[in-house]
């Protein structure tokens, strides 16, 4: 069962809480079936015997044990919510690491939205389930078990109702889960369907202004809205329904034992005191039984969402970095062997036996129409996709024989969407080297013309930047990513369409200067005007998946039809 394994993987470290727990309840649970005897006993030895010091001693004696269920139960309390937080906290923290773990490829399977639910929603609901379980569960049995032996010993003649009461809820719980299971399968899908809802419009906000979509879009949201609420109020009626047909078997108990206790006490087989003793029980067991439904309604769902999280925690990563550190590459020099790479499930590959090599001290442009590669052979050669043929070499050195560690230190990459994290100018551009000096940060938002916005913020490096970047504008959060790459001091650098917010003077102004700052590296550049990549060392042309030609601008001008023909529309759209 995931839901049982998930909880003692991740609460074996808190045993000790857990043991204290078990104590604790025992105690208190002990306490509270103690209570129903003394009071037994200050009725037939007290009360109908007149007998007032019996009755005081008895009933100091009862608030002693009151006072000490009392204590018993707060510290035993106290200790299952230290427990199931610190549980939970761990499951949080394990599922956020394994997502960092996962390649891209292996989380757009599930998808932002339900990834976020996973590891709130649902761990919430474990945890949850973990504190009622330590809470209640624990005193459950003991106060059934218990309960029915003194219950039996009080009048072993009215135990038959004990059995015909608990077989009753017992059935009620069956019926119930069996309900509930499916309701809440599909209300933690609700649950992430709006949030994807949700998070797609808040990030296309602008284009849905744009397009002037809001009432479309909020009928998108009424709709996954309203598909959670139908199917919470389904559960709810479950819920409303419980707790008057427990009342209903308590009333109905408690009726039938007052019913046939009292022919009992006229016919002198048990006295008014045990009877009342013998009620006692019997609402203690219904009591601890009913509790035991209520959790057993909060299983099912616990166990939609174990099943959730276990689904992520144990995904195997269809790429890993290597576990060992390699020998570090001696230089920059990129080879791209044989390199052949399709997405799951896509009818052919995205990259065809692709095959070339960048030089350091070089700059090395990827050229070609939407869709013909160019990106994923980024990807590729950062080891964030791996070919299904072929390998990457970085010095001579596979890039999946690197840690992600000695890989990050290697090569630097400007993806083709700049992201920004919320914190300051100085924290992002720290983000690939914590160690690096304010002069070293100036230096490098210099070459890449950042520093006069920078410098005219009233806090310089430390304004503030929100997440993703958004009080920024475009070309200036991609310079902000160019120069945290520039910070890094890799080897390599990768620039993935980096360029294409900026101007044409301001690209012009930071390639030259480009040029200057990255000496012996290597320097891979995606683009797709051909104007800015003219004065590149090489220029590998893409069509199709595949590499069509290789050279300089104007080697390929002369040689190969697919570069002309990029050069001609470009050139076209210009005069026009």
């Amino acid at each position: 069962m995931t839901l049982l394994r998930l909880s003692l993987r991740y609460a074996r470290p808190y045993w000790r809480s857990v043991s204290a727990v078990v104590v604790l309840q025992l105690i208190a649970t002990l306490a509270a079936l103690f209570l129903p005897t003394l009071n037994a006993q200050i009725i037939d030895k007290g009360v109908l015997r007149g007998d007032t010091d019996f009755i005081w001693r008895t009933g100091g004696l009862m608030l002693i044990v009151c006072f000490g269920q009392v204590a018993a139960a707060i510290t035993a309390t106290y200790f299952g919510a230290r427990a199931s937080m610190s549980t939970g906290r761990d499951l949080r923290r394990a599922f956020y690491r394994k997502v960092d773990d996962l390649p891209a490829l292996d989380l757009a399977r599930w998808g932002m939205p339900t990834l976020i639910t996973r590891n709130t929603n649902d761990v919430q609901q474990v945890q949850m389930l973990l504190l009622m379980t330590l809470n209640f569960m624990v005193s459950t049995p003991i106060m059934c078990v218990a309960g029915i032996i003194l219950a039996v010993q009080v009048d072993a003649g009215l135990s038959w109702l004990i059995w015909v009461s608990v077989a009753v809820l017992f059935v009620v719980v069956g019926v119930l889960v069996a309900l509930l299971l499916p309701m809440f399968r599909e209300m933690q899908s609700r649950i992430d369907g709006v949030n994807g809802v949700i998070r797609e419009q808040i990030v296309g906000i602008r284009v849905i202004r744009a397009f002037v979509r809001e009432k479309f879009e909020t009928g998108r949201y009424d709709d996954a809205n309203a598909a959670l609420t139908r199917i919470s109020v389904r559960v709810g009626n479950i819920f409303v329904l419980m707790f008057p047909v427990i009342m209903l078997i308590l009333n109905a108990a408690t009726a039938a034992v007052l019913w046939f206790g009292a022919e009992r006490v006229n016919t002198g087989e048990i006295q008014i005191g045990a009877l009342t003793a013998f009620l006692q029980y019997l609402l203690q067991i219904l009591v601890a039984v009913m509790m035991g439904v209520f959790m057993a309604m909060m299983i099912p769902r616990a166990m939609v969402c174990a099943e959730r999280i276990d689904e992520v925690l144990g995904a195997v990563p269809s790429h890993r970095g290597a576990d060992a550190a390699a020998a570090l590459p001696a230089g920059g020099r990129v080879q791209v062997e044989g390199v052949t790479f399709g997405y799951p499930g896509a009818e052919k590959p995205v990259l065809n036996d692709v095959t070339f090599a960048a030089e350091p001290g070089q700059v090395t442009a990827i050229v070609g129409s939407t869709g013909s590669g160019k990106s994923t052979l980024v990807s590729v050669i950062a080891d964030l996709f791996t070919p299904q043929q072929g390998r990457v070499r970085i010095g001579g050195v596979p890039v999946d024989a690197l840690t992600r560690e000695q890989l990050s230190g290697v090569l630097g990459l400007v993806p083709q969407r700049p992201y920004l994290f919320s914190g300051t100018i100085a924290s992002n551009l720290r983000f690939g080297r914590p160690d690096a000096t304010d002069a070293e940060l100036w230096e490098a938002l210099r070459v890449a013309q950042a520093d006069g916005f920078v410098r005219a913020k009233e806090n310089g490096l430390d304004e503030r930047i929100a997440q993703g970047g958004t009080n920024v504008s475009g070309g200036q959060r991609q310079r902000l990513c160019i120069a945290r790459a520039l910070v890094a001091r890799p080897k390599v650098f990768l620039f993935d369409d980096s360029f294409s917010a900026l101007d044409v003077a301001t690209d012009a102004r930071l390639r030259r200067a480009l040029a200057q700052s990255t000496g012996d590296a290597t320097v891979i550049v995606v683009a797709q005007r051909v104007s800015t990549i003219r004065e590149a060392d090489r220029i590998i042309v893409m069509d199709d998946g595949r590499v069509v030609g290789s050279g300089t601008h104007d080697e390929l001008l002369e040689t190969n039809e697919t570069y002309r023909e990029i050069v001609e529309s470009q050139l076209s759209l210009e005069v026009a």
